[in-house]
């Protein structure tokens, strides 16, 4: 396995008129990589997608695909890819099988390899017994199978998703992830978009996106290691009253070796022994919150630790928080 990523991405940048989806993003994904775009409802991610998948073209910037630009090798790097959309794009009124059938005549793939090919994919995705099956008969999980089948047929080195677990039930979801993850052991890259934290926590590497920013990379571990020690969460009743008693908190704790916020509603304080903090917390200022949570740092924690807002606070028109 080479240590050259197979996905180089490099100041990339795209603008909707006078509004900025995507700042100068940058990061590498390498071969065998199952790697998560995590951010919230218009953090950049499914623009981001688009730019990947060679739908839209950066207003600035470069990306590879081993080794490739589309800028001078589109149909080099369109065949290096794989894409599963976040909408479906089966023929619900053809068989599974016709499906991907047809897909790949459109990719100039036929005969007696084409449906061997096929048959493959459909028994490694677990779904052969449905190959004869309607599309529209099929479970929002199986159906999800299907479309990562026909995105494989043309043996692509890296497999785009957008948000593969909308829709899906929970026991849908972690069958996918697993999949996911044998995909990427085999040696195809994974690359995914999504807004959920447990769907990202199973990824070998992380980007986290906020406001068309990368404001976060690396492993998931490594990122909660990094915001470190524990998190109490004060429930206030709203913005003001967490801004009071944030800095309430902050002059009781004195000298105490964290961080004391304010975030939406909520007081987080960030740092060592949380447990300790409980009691004399509880006593001081219990009348004034509605709840308390204690606990190890979560890549929730790490976003809200790298962008000073929650992960479900919505932007405002300005791409600040509204």
């Amino acid at each position: 396995m080479s240590d050259l990523p197979l996905v180089s991405v490099e100041g990339l940048s795209r603008s909707y008129g006078e509004r900025l989806a995507l700042d100068r993003v940058s990061f590498g994904v390498g071969e065998g990589e199952l790697f998560a775009l995590l951010g919230p409802n218009g953090a950049g991610k499914t623009t981001l997608f688009k730019v990947l998948s060679t739908l839209i073209p950066p207003s600035e910037g470069t990306f590879r695909v081993d080794g490739l630009s589309p800028s001078g090798s589109l149909r080099d790097v369109r065949r290096r890819l794989g894409v599963v959309f976040q909408a479906p794009s089966l023929d619900r009124k053809l068989t599974v099988l016709e499906n991907l059938l047809v897909h790949g005549a459109v990719l100039g793939l036929g005969g007696s390899a084409l449906r061997a090919r096929a048959a493959a994919l459909l028994e490694r995705m677990d779904v052969a017994d449905r190959s004869r099956d309607l599309v529209e008969t099929l479970s929002g999980g199986l159906a999800r199978r299907v479309e990562i089948a026909k995105a494989l047929l043309h043996e692509p080195k890296v497999l785009l998703l957008d948000e593969p677990s909308t829709g899906l039930d929970p026991l849908a979801r972690r069958s996918l992830r697993l999949l996911l993850a044998e995909l990427a052991r085999g040696g195809t890259t994974v690359l995914l978009t999504t807004h959920l934290f447990d769907e990202a926590e199973e990824a070998s590497r992380i980007g986290i996106l906020d406001r068309g920013r990368l404001v976060a990379l690396g492993a998931p571990a490594d990122l909660t290691r990094e915001v470190g020690g524990d998190v109490v969460v004060l429930a206030a009743g709203s913005d003001a009253d967490a801004l009071a008693l944030a800095a309430d908190v902050a002059v009781s704790l004195g000298s105490y070796p964290g961080r004391v916020a304010a975030v939406g509603p909520t007081v987080r304080i960030e740092g060592p022994d949380g447990p300790s903090l409980v009691p004399s917390l509880a006593a001081s200022f219990g009348a004034r919150f509605r709840s308390l949570t204690l606990g190890a740092p979560s890549l929730e924690d790490v976003f809200v630790d790298r962008t000073g807002h929650r992960f479900d606070e919505p932007a405002g028109e300005d791409g600040r928080a509204a």
